[in-house]
């Protein structure tokens, strides 16, 4: 499928695991990718991935946190191509366990998993406006946001943020033919899950990552693939009537 042909994709955290697959996705579905990341070497490998398997990409080195970082982001894309069609953001990180957590990390999660998807996609508005009814912007939250997490409150907290504010930028572009969705990943095969389950010294993270798979009616975790394929459909046409929701991406864990 060509459903991106002719159409211009920036991925927010594009340089490995989820963002990775995703760029590759609409990449091989037709799509300019601008990959960014905040570890330049990560961003350039991608993108060179995807122009050496036959698409189009670059790579944007780009601190999520930073609004002067995305502004620029948003100026290159508007300069090179005058539109931006499909938005993911894809930044975030796990939040320490517990409850005794201090100012410093606190704050740090705060940027990364809200003020970075809140200004990642509200400053690429204007881009999307210029897409005549076809832009589409997505946002990776978590299964945390929808049973809560009882290791991190903070992470449940973060990620919980973004399912109302999906909603409310849904219904703010509508006017202008921008489409808002969310996503709810469970466990994914990434380079980051190591993280969430070795928050304490000493955890056994082959041992606890496997309980959890337990707990999962599939049987199994996502590959990044399996996510990437939802991003692709929710901001393709074949969405267009799809706005303002919610979707797990769990293997049903969420439907127990």
């Amino acid at each position: 499928m060509q459903r991106y042909e002719g159409r211009i994709a920036a991925v927010i955290g594009g340089g490995s695991g989820m963002g990775r697959a995703i760029s590759h996705r609409l990449a091989s579905e037709g799509a300019f990718v601008y990959v960014t990341d905040l570890s330049a070497e990560s961003a350039s490998k991608v993108a060179a991935e995807i122009v050496a398997e036959g698409g189009q990409a670059t790579a944007v080195t780009v601190d999520a946190t930073n609004n002067d970082d995305l502004r620029a982001l948003f100026a290159k894309i508007d300069e090179e191509k005058g539109v931006l069609h499909a938005l993911h953001a894809q930044v975030g990180m796990p939040g320490p366990g517990g409850l005794d957590v201090d100012d410093a990390a606190w704050q740090r999660n705060i940027d990364v998993n809200v003020k970075s998807a809140y200004y990642s996609t509200t400053l690429g508005f204007e881009l999307l406006k210029k897409a005549g009814g076809k832009g589409s912007v997505t946002l990776t939250s978590s299964t945390s946001a929808l049973i809560g997490s009882p290791f991190s409150p903070i992470y449940s907290m973060t990620k919980g943020a973004l399912v109302p504010f999906g909603r409310s930028l849904a219904l703010n572009g509508a006017k202008d033919g921008i489409r808002v969705n969310v996503i709810c990943p469970g466990q994914v095969k990434t380079p980051m899950l190591a993280q969430f389950f070795g928050r304490e010294p000493g955890s056994d993270v082959t041992a606890l990552a496997a309980d959890f798979v337990a707990t999962i009616p599939l049987g199994r975790g996502a590959e990044p693939e399996e996510i990437a394929s939802v991003i692709a459909f929710l901001n393709s046409d074949d969405a267009s009537y799809i706005t303002g929701v919610t979707i797990p991406v769990d293997g049903g864990l969420t439907a127990q």
